[in-house]
């Protein structure tokens, strides 16, 4: 159906094998698999279509067995507080976007939806904040949360662009202003970016006053803002085994890359330098552990290339961040050409 309506956008699907398979076959199939549709989902136009999100929905009630009827969902704001929605089971991220900007009054325009997103957060006992996965455009968040109830998840609203100077576009907005300056409090708080000791006084300030647009024009001169950060995971640069605490946005990936001498070692990784990516599932972890991912990216390093692996529970959360990158340095390359 999708290549009846698209075409040649839509990749090959697949081959079958119609013999019994090896277990090398099974794999490579399995392999064949999550790349397509890694692929399929790169193009809006497909991922948007009425086609694929009925198949999806259909595909994601039937796996997890919830019938479509009323339910109630809880939407929650970085500050903590919650957004009650009554919604359908069978609702999409877009569609719960949307009934949260007119039931609940944010005052948000439409124009501005697009600014932010669904994400499923963790909250730990130590503090610290988890962002899952962002929560994909066709996905059921309703469904996917039964899914993930060992993981505790929550649904939370959060700005989705990599780019901090973007800010500016949503300063006009009591709205969004105030989604954006509690997202950059809680980013302080649960330290994913650290001001200077000078700053931190400054934004305190701010802060009792209530400035808010101040506060988020004095936040944007803070390293890592606006950036995603990742729970410590493992990668293989410089060295296979390596700890790393990684941040993504603003046109690189940065990682602070603890070595086997026990030094941590700052690398920025430029996503113009980048040439494809691919997230590979690598099995359910052992003993109630969570599923294996791993993330790899080719990436031109001194003229060379080489492929450089990060193995985290939140890949799918670091190839969006990705596109997300990709995307806005075309609009903007799109844009600066309109205006030569």
């Amino acid at each position: 159906q999708l290549r009846r309506l698209f075409g040649s956008t839509v990749p090959p699907f697949p081959p079958k094998f119609y013999l019994a398979m090896t277990e090398a076959m099974a794999e490579e199939r399995r392999a064949r698999l999550e790349q397509y549709l890694q692929n399929v989902t790169l193009h809006p136009n497909i991922t948007n279509s009425d086609v694929f999100v009925s198949f999806f929905r259909k595909l994601q009630q039937d796996t997890f067995q919830i019938e479509t009827r009323r339910a109630s969902l809880d939407v929650y704001l970085a500050d903590g507080s919650s957004i009650g929605l009554d919604i359908q089971t069978s609702d999409t991220a877009e569609r719960i976007l949307e009934v949260i900007v007119m039931s609940y009054k944010m005052g948000l325009s439409r124009e501005l939806i697009g600014y932010f997103s669904l994400f499923f957060i963790q909250d730990h006992g130590d503090g610290a904040l988890s962002v899952v996965k962002k929560v994909a455009e066709f996905e059921l968040p309703y469904v996917s949360l039964q899914s993930m109830k060992e993981l505790h998840c929550k649904l939370g609203i959060r700005k989705w662009y990599m780019d901090p100077s973007l800010d500016t576009l949503l300063m006009d907005c009591g709205a969004s202003i105030n989604l954006l300056y509690l997202q950059a409090i809680q980013e302080i708080e649960r330290n994913w970016i650290k001001p200077t000791k000078e700053k931190m006084q400054e934004l305190e300030f701010l802060q009792k006053t209530e400035n808010k647009v101040k506060f988020l024009e004095l936040v944007r001169e803070v390293q890592f803002y606006g950036y995603i950060r990742l729970d410590p995971c493992v990668c293989d640069y410089p060295e296979v085994g390596c700890s790393a605490d990684v941040y993504v946005g603003n046109n690189e990936i940065n990682c602070y890359i603890k070595l086997p001498t026990n030094q941590t070692k700052e690398v920025s990784f430029q996503i113009n330098r980048l040439r494809c990516w691919q997230v590979t599932f690598l099995g359910a972890g052992k003993d109630g552990e969570e599923e294996t991912l791993e993330l790899r990216f080719e990436y031109r390093d001194s003229d060379k290339w080489q492929w450089i692996v990060f193995y985290t529970k939140q890949a799918f959360l670091l190839s969006s961040c990705l596109k997300k990158i990709i995307s806005e340095q075309m609009m903007k390359a799109s844009k600066e050409g309109q205006e030569m």
